[in-house]
């Protein structure tokens, strides 16, 4: 439970794939949310502006339909256009507290989130202005970002008895290691690689969702 009551539930947080391709995209996401993880983020750090649109619209009519709040990477403007969930932001993606009074002037329930990286202050500044959860990583080496700093697994314990937000964790995560990250003190577990290219995006979600329950 983060500090506005909302909660965010313990389990995946999926979070899309750099995919060109829209009704590539659609069909993954579609087996992903048929599994129900607690958030679906739109992210497509290389498509234009007009795609960037036309696939967070699509998928926001997939996450209706299946019951799972969207939230837009680093974008939002966009997420209040179209109405979605929330926003994710990261370093130089603007102010959190700005985006806390945007979202809650757009609607009760919407969600914030903000990248940490390895760095405890931004966690802490994070939460106080208003973040609904905090994101720790690249907690193991990440294919999606080789290059990004590692974050401590201590960090997520300390978020989790220190401040009134939700842990989550990103990079590198796969299910071999997830039980890391849950027992270490975080509530959901953000993961890119290793559900959108698995065999069945489906049954690897359901398998995080099973795996945060232990």
């Amino acid at each position: 439970m983060n500090k506005s009551g909302l909660s965010l539930g313990r389990g995946l947080y999926a979070v899309t794939p750099d995919e060109p391709d829209t009704a590539r995209l659609l069909a993954k996401t579609s087996r992903v949310l048929a599994a129900r993880p607690c958030l679906l983020q739109y992210r497509n750090k290389f498509a234009s502006a007009a795609l960037r649109r036309e696939q967070a619209e699509r998928l926001l009519a997939l996450c209706r339909a299946a019951g799972v709040p969207l939230i837009v990477n680093d974008d939002l403007a966009l997420a209040l256009d179209l109405g979605a969930d929330g926003v994710h932001l990261g370093r130089g993606d603007g102010s959190a507290a700005a985006a806390r009074c945007a979202l809650d002037a757009s609607g009760p329930g919407r969600i914030l989130g903000v990248s940490c990286y390895g760095e405890w202050p931004r966690a802490v500044a994070g939460a106080a202005a208003g973040a609904d959860y905090v994101a720790f990583g690249a907690i193991f080496a990440s294919p999606t970002k080789p290059s990004a700093a590692r974050a401590p697994l201590e960090l997520l314990g300390r978020a989790r008895r220190e401040l009134k937000a939700t842990v989550a964790a990103i990079g590198g995560i796969t299910l071999a290691n997830a039980g890391e990250i849950f027992a270490a003190g975080a509530d959901l577990a953000a993961v890119i690689s290793d559900v959108f290219d698995a065999a069945d995006p489906r049954a690897r979600a359901e398998a995080y969702r099973m795996l945060s329950r232990e």
